[in-house]
């Protein structure tokens, strides 16, 4: 199937220049996101995952059919102050300003294989401070996977050391 198909592109948004690649087009075609999902647990399997991390909110919608397709947990990463327990926090830079994620202290074990997910990897500052997060947890990162992936903007480079899926690249 070509996923791009399915991925409308707005021009101008959120600001002028930007190219939006939005995936609710994907979405909402159920043979296309079953499939999407598919050909990913297909491509990650392999990697003997324990647990797929998602940052809010795409991350949740990509990363939790994943999780459930390779028959692992998935463990949500949210935006500073939306968990209920314990903590550790990082921040990190988007595209267009600075925030903050968190993650339960408890969420993972020392050594557990994780498997980072979310929708798209622009200029990797998301992905980055969820790596910090699941670091810091001691976790082993067994790669990180996106439906989309910017090329332009080497997000990439910024998670060396991370074997990177992604289904769609720009």
């Amino acid at each position: 199937m070509d996923f791009k198909e399915k991925i409308r592109v707005i021009e101008d948004f959120p600001q002028p220049g930007v190219r939006f690649k939005d995936i609710t087009t994907l979405l909402k075609d159920g043979k296309a996101f079953r499939a999407a999902i598919d050909t990913m647990a297909d491509s990650l399997r392999d990697r003997k995952v324990d647990l797929v991390v998602g940052p809010e909110a795409r991350g949740f919608v990509v990363g939790t059919p994943l999780a459930y397709a390779l028959g692992v947990g998935f463990i949500p990463v949210r935006k500073s102050g939306k968990l209920p327990a314990e903590t550790v926090e990082a921040d990190y830079s988007l595209e267009y300003g600075k925030d903050q994620l968190a993650i339960h202290k408890d969420a993972i074990e020392p050594g557990q294989r994780v498997l980072i997910v979310d929708d798209l990897l622009a200029t990797g500052g998301t992905v980055q401070a969820t790596l910090n997060l699941v670091h810091r947890l001691q976790a082993d990162v067994v790669g990180a996977a996106f439906v989309i992936e910017l090329t332009y903007l080497k997000g990439r480079e910024k998670l060396s050391g991370v074997d990177i899926f992604s289904l769609i690249q720009y």
